[in-house]
C-alpha cells in the first residue's frame, strides 16, 4: 500500500520579484500541486519543472490567488506517437512520476521580497 506525502517550500522574491526554490527528495505520483498566496503581486508567473528529467508540472503566467491543480502529462506508445481518444483527438494523460527528483520552482514578476508557499502531494 501506498501513502501520499505532502511537502511544502515557502518561497520569498529578491528585489527584482523573481525566486528559485527546491523541494527535495520526491518519489512517486504527483497527485496535486497547490500555491497559496501569501503577498505575491498580482500577475505573479510560475515555472516549476522536475530538475533532472525537465518534466513541466505546472507553467502559468499571470496568477492572482491561491489555486491547486492535479497536473498530468501526454502519453505515448512504443514508437513515441502521442495517445490520443479517437472520438475527440484529445491527448491520454497519466500522472507525472518523480524518482527522488527535486522539483524546482522558478518565480517571475513576484515582486520586491514576497511570499508565497507551494505544496506538492506525491503518492
Amino acid at each position: 500500500m501506498s501513502y501520499a506525502e505532502l511537502h511544502s517550500v515557502t518561497v520569498t522574491t529578491d528585489a527584482s520579484g523573481d525566486a528559485t526554490a527546491y523541494i527535495a527528495g520526491l518519489k512517486g505520483k504527483i497527485i496535486n500541486m497547490i500555491y497559496v498566496k501569501t503577498d505575491f503581486a498580482n500577475g505573479v508567473d510560475f515555472t516549476i519543472t522536475t530538475e533532472e528529467s525537465l518534466l513541466d508540472v505546472w507553467v502559468e503566467e499571470n496568477v492572482n490567488a491561491s489555486k491547486t491543480i492535479a497536473p498530468r502529462q501526454p502519453t505515448h506508445d512504443k514508437a513515441g506517437v502521442a495517445s490520443l481518444y479517437a472520438a475527440t483527438g484529445e491527448p491520454v494523460e497519466d500522472h507525472i512520476v518523480m524518482a527522488e527528483e527535486r522539483l524546482k520552482i522558478v518565480i517571475a514578476q513576484g515582486g520586491d521580497t514576497k511570499t508565497g508557499t507551494f505544496k506538492i502531494i506525491v503518492a
